[in-house]
């Protein structure tokens, strides 16, 4: 009786040692971020066609900041501050060469007068909220002028 009992206290140390040293069903944070990345762009492409607004927060009509900034927050459950300008002296910045889905474009004359935000889609295309409504277009478009680059963190 006493080897089983030492048997199974074993058996039951073993398997919690074993247990916990595993995952709880959790991605690790690039996993994590990619998924999240994803959510953000689905929801941009889900607006496309809303009217422009000047001002604008809702999908009753947009401006471009608060086109990312409600996109992010439905999304992603992350609060973006109001103006594009803001938006980008808030976050980590990155090159062109380093862009991915999710990350914000900013234009404007240079980099302390941002007057446009837009959503990175991939393949040098963005989702924003301009005069036509939000659309997708590429970010070389000959009418902006882009001015930098930001990734909003710990898309988790």
């Amino acid at each position: 009786m006493k080897r089983l009992w030492i048997k199974l206290v074993l058996m039951v140390a073993v398997m919690f040692g074993v247990t916990a040293s595993l995952p709880m069903g959790h991605t690790n944070s690039a996993q994590a971020a990619t998924i999240k990345a994803s959510k953000v762009v689905s929801k941009a492409k889900s607006l496309r066609g809303t009217r422009y607004r000047w001002g604008g927060t809702t999908p009753a009509g947009f401006d471009c900041s608060g086109f990312t900034k409600y996109v992010y927050k439905k999304a992603a459950k992350k609060t973006l501050p109001r103006t594009a300008q803001a938006q980008y002296n808030h976050y980590q910045h990155v090159s062109a060469k380093h862009l991915k889905k999710g990350d914000l474009v900013f234009f404007g004359g240079n980099k302390r007068s941002i007057s446009h935000v837009g959503l990175y889609v991939g393949n040098g295309q963005m989702i924003d909220a301009q005069s036509r409504g939000v659309v997708t277009e590429s970010i070389h478009a000959p009418w902006w002028h882009a001015v930098g680059y930001a990734r909003v963190a710990n898309l988790k």
